[in-house]
């Protein structure tokens, strides 16, 4: 009895196993859904814009053709399990004749599906090649370890070109053609809902076009293993009606605001700000730019208007003074491998830096 009792034992630690498994996985995907900005994976299966939507009907129609060859294979060896052996040599040839006439039948209805499912394919491969109508708006992305610098251009008024970093802003309703470039590895550009995967390769430009249907945050994510922090290495696609959407940019576009015209400061807080610029100019100013300042770093995102952003680090933190400030003093605690350096800051130096970077809108 101690010994048949001793045998259910890792069973039952099996299947308790298995509950905490399949518990843990459920707790994540409530919490997926319910947060703001989800992983990609989360929501691959929807298309938010008409250069996802074939991908999106492509990837239904190739799982369920992969489920269906599942289950008729999985008929077959039970049919060929359960049916009895032929118990003489002459019905055993017949049996093989029978045996090869299904394998004939197999490899044409084989055939047949995978010439069809190349021709699905191709038809959508060309449908989502190139827009209906012709892009009015280039962005160029360049991909680097681990974030991404997005670049505005128009040659017609210089005053809108600008760099973001993580972050892009389109028009809805529109098709915007994004120019892919990479600093250093082969990453990959991918926004699940809005349109496929291409990748991002040194001392080539690839081109992609995406468009939103719907105003709304459409989370991105490099989908080519890169390096250690390939997991953070995120961004987002901000859809805009065209009005909200110019607007931002002309905002953009625009040099820092000087600390003593910004909003946010008080007259007992300049001497804090202009402190925090020093600090800056001294310590970040050789990585960073700030459009209107002598900081004209090349090295690492522009933080002309950091505050307006949703999130730091390539989508790792919430942008909050909190986490802005321990990204700054522990980017090799959260983001090990990244260019960042942990930059040690004393109370008084970390609360000018912060009233500084506060007045970057």
């Amino acid at each position: 009895m101690r010994t048949a009792r001793a045998s259910h034992k890792p069973a039952r630690f099996k299947v308790r196993l298995l509950g905490a498994y399949v518990a843990f996985a459920l707790a994540t995907i409530s919490r997926s859904v319910d947060a703001e900005s989800t992983a990609p994976l989360d929501y691959f299966l929807h298309a938010g814009g008409p250069a996802a939507r074939p991908t999106m009907h492509l990837g239904w129609a190739l799982a369920a053709i992969a489920v269906l060859v599942t289950l008729i294979v999985g008929v077959l060896l039970v049919a060929a399990i359960v049916r009895k052996r032929p118990l003489n040599a002459e019905d055993s040839l017949h049996a093989d004749a029978g045996g090869m006439r299904w394998i004939y039948i197999g490899t044409g209805v084989s055939s047949v599906a995978l010439l069809a499912i190349l021709v699905y394919i191709l038809i959508t491969l060309e449908r989502v090649a190139s827009p209906v109508t012709h892009p009015q708006l280039t962005i160029i992305v360049t991909a680097y370890d681990w974030w991404w610098k997005v670049d505005y251009t128009d040659d017609s008024n210089p005053k809108r070109n600008f760099s973001a970093a993580n972050e892009i802003h389109i028009p809805v309703g529109e098709p915007v053609r994004i120019e892919l470039k990479s600093a250093d590895v082969v990453h990959a550009f991918w926004v699940p809902q809005l349109a496929g995967k291409t990748q991002t390769i040194p001392g080539q430009t690839n081109q992609q076009w995406i468009q939103a249907d719907h105003a709304g945050v459409y989370r991105g994510q490099c989908s080519q293993f890169c390096g250690a922090q390939h997991a953070h290495m995120a961004f987002e696609v901000v859809a805009q009606s065209p009005a909200d959407f110019n607007e931002w940019r002309d905002s953009q576009g625009q040099p820092a605001m000087s600390p003593a015209n910004a909003d946010n400061v008080s007259t007992g807080g300049a001497a804090s700000v202009a402190n925090g610029k020093r600090l800056f100019a001294d310590r970040c100013a050789g990585c960073h730019t700030i459009r209107g300042t002598d900081a004209q770093g090349l090295q690492a995102p522009d933080l002309t208007h950091l505050d307006s952003r949703r999130t730091i680090a390539a989508g790792a933190l919430s942008n909050t003074p909190e986490h802005l400030l321990d990204w700054i003093q522990h980017a090799q605690q959260i983001k090990p491998e990244a260019l960042m350096p942990d930059i040690a800051l004393s109370a008084a130096d970390a609360a000018a830096l912060s009233a500084y970077l506060a007045t970057l809108h």
